[in-house]
Parts: C-alpha cells; structure tokens; sequence
C-alpha cells in the first residue's frame, strides 16, 4: 500500500482557494474570462505541488485553464490514471479532461489569455509564499542542506567531480527531490561559475552546487569543501587567500540580503549589492562576470534580478542571491519576513559565522 502523504505535503485547500483568488484579481485587471497556464512554475504553483513533468528537459504533460466558472485540467491521456492516483488532488478529478497523446494538449485560442501575455502578474501572484507552500518550501530547504553536509563529508581530494556530483544527485532523488542543477568544481576550475562536473579531480578544494525542486519549489545553495592538508599551502599567505576571498564575499552577500527590504525594487537589491564588490576589495565590474540571483520560487530566480528592475521586494517572498568572483561565491534560499530573513537551506551541522546578524556559511574543514 502507498503510504499516504506527510500533512506539509498534501493538498492545502486554504492555500488552493487563495491561488485561485489572486488568478480571478488578475482576470478582473485584464478584463477576461479565463487564462490558460502551461508552464511547469505555474501548473505547480496553482496546483499545490504537483509534478507536472515526465522527463526533466520537456514539456509540462498537462495544462489548466482557469475560468471563472472553474477549472479545466487538460492531461495527456496516457498520464491521466497516474496523475490521478499520485499527484491530482481528489477534488480536481471532476476537473479532469483526457486529450490524447497525438493531439494539442492546449490549443491557441482556448482561453482568453496566454499565460506568456500575463508572466509578470503571474510572477507576482505567486512571490509571497503561502503557509503550506512555505512548509514545503522550509523541509526541502533543510533536506537539501542536509544532502550537501553529507556528501561533503564523504568527500575525498581524490574523487572526480563527476562522482562527486553523482553523489550529490542521488542523495537528492532518495528524498524525492529533482535534481535539476548539480555543479561541481575542483581546485583547477573554481575560476568557473557554472562549472559543469568532469572527470577532474577535487584537488585542494571544491565548490558544490545543487539546485534542487519538490513539489514545483527549488532551493538554491553553494557550499565549499576544503581539504586541510592539500588547501593549507605551503605559505601563510597562500593558507589565508581563500580564507580572505570567503569573508569579503559574505560581506557582498549582506550588502545583497540588507537591501532586500519590503517595499524596495529588485533592482535597488541588486545595485546595493552589486556596489558592495568594490568596497569589499573585488573588481568593481565583478557582478558583470555572472547572474547574482533574484527572487526565488517555482522558477530558479523568479525573476532574475537585472539592473533598474522594477519588481517589488514583498513580506513573504523567497529570494537567492549568489554574488561570486573566481574561487568565491556564496547562496542560499532565503525569505523575507517584516522583521528580516529566514534560511531555508539550513543545516546547523554546516560550519558558519555570524555576518550581520545572520548564521552565514562557511567552508567546510576536512
């Protein structure tokens, strides 16, 4: 028998009623009917959770065209019987409609509004995180963290990046989590940001990267391993480089977090943050070399916070900034709160260090 799922895991009808009102204000705003939603974010936002995808690089197998007189779930008929007994919750069944697998899952035209003609109100409607959502959101968090901890623990100067990653994904799908970005980076290639694992070994030191989703949420974070002997050097200098690199980049990482207030821009978050490079000693053109992150949610940045971006910084919103330079950067998933932040990928057995206030990472020792 399948076990039922965890109460942080079910349907939530409260917070499924307040989705489908804040779909219904934006049809009000549009002055329409109805909105098709077809993007894997979306059709897991609204549907609390939902998987919604059979292979990881295609597209959703189902569609939902939120009407005000209801909803429609369009299935692809080969996935309906699974998505009804695994993932649909029981009072969406009525709302079931088959299509066959040769057909449009979602024809042009079948509702009033595209969901790409609506993608910032939709950003919107779904940034300040829900109570059950937000339970979900705070477990994956801590488990991802926990799937680092250990791997890092296992680690050894020898292994190849690659069977460090394997590592790291594997421990993630045993806890039913997708691992849609795992990087890993040896000692020879920490100058890369997005460093795709390879048969390189570890060496020295390692940067791991994991960007993990349950139940349509992904949790971001970075961690570093250092390996005593081989990280130490031969030289003063050449013990306290990296150990320099880490404490100042945490620093950039507050400038980022301090600015995320309720009420300011994205894009005043980001020039705070983007500005602390230079003042912290890095190359004042650093944050050009590579994305610093943004909001954070059904999407890996929701949305990716650019220069002058207008976006509002709400109560209850998920953010991950990930400032970096060669061999330093530094991410976790976060929210904000009236009063200030909550880590999501937490893990109290993960060394840190007090950084304004807030229990910050640091490299692990090994």
């Amino acid at each position: 028998m399948t076990a039922a799922p965890a109460a942080w895991a079910s349907p939530s009808a409260d917070d499924r009623a307040a989705k489908r009102r804040r779909i219904l204000a934006l049809l009000d705003e549009r002055g329409v009917e109805s909105i098709v939603l077809r993007s894997h974010a979306a059709i897991a936002w609204y549907l609390d959770g939902v998987r919604s995808h059979v292979s990881l690089a295609g597209d959703p197998v189902l569609a939902v065209v939120v009407d005000r007189s209801g909803d429609e779930i369009r299935v692809l008929a080969n996935e309906a019987d699974r998505l009804a007994a695994e993932e649909l919750a029981p009072g969406d069944l009525r709302a079931l409609h088959p299509i066959a697998w040769h057909e449009a899952l979602a024809p042009a035209g079948i509702a009033d509004l595209e969901e790409a003609d609506a993608a910032a109100e939709l950003r919107a409607a779904r940034a300040v995180l829900l109570p059950a959502e937000r339970e979900r959101f705070r477990r994956l968090g801590r488990e991802a963290a926990e799937v680092m901890t250990a791997v890092a623990g296992e680690l050894d100067p020898s292994w190849s990046e690659r069977r460090a990653a394997a590592r790291i994904a594997g421990a993630l799908v045993e806890r039913g989590i997708d691992p849609l970005v795992v990087l890993v980076a040896g000692e020879g290639r920490l100058a890369h940001r997005h460093p795709l694992p390879t048969d390189g070994v570890l060496g020295g030191r390692a940067m791991l990267v994991a960007c993990a989703r349950r139940h349509g949420l992904i949790a971001n974070l970075t961690r570093w391993v250092a390996f005593t002997a081989a990280a130490e050097g031969p030289t003063r200098a050449a013990r306290l480089a990296w150990r320099d690199d880490e404490a100042r980049m945490l620093e950039v990482e507050r400038a980022f977090l301090d600015a995320t207030r309720p009420g300011a821009t994205l894009g005043e978050a980001f020039a705070a943050g983007a500005a602390a490079y230079a003042r912290h000693g890095f190359d004042a053109e650093e944050w050009r070399r590579h994305h610093q992150g943004g909001a954070a949610g059904y999407v890996g940045r929701d949305p990716r916070a650019v220069p002058g971006i207008g976006e509002l910084v709400q109560v209850g919103q998920a953010f991950a900034w990930n400032p970096s330079a060669p061999g330093a950067k530094v991410e976790d998933t976060v929210v904000r709160d009236a009063t200030g932040f909550e880590v999501l990928t937490i893990d109290p057995a993960w060394p840190s260090i007090d950084v304004g206030g807030r229990a910050r990472p640091v490299s692990l020792l090994r």
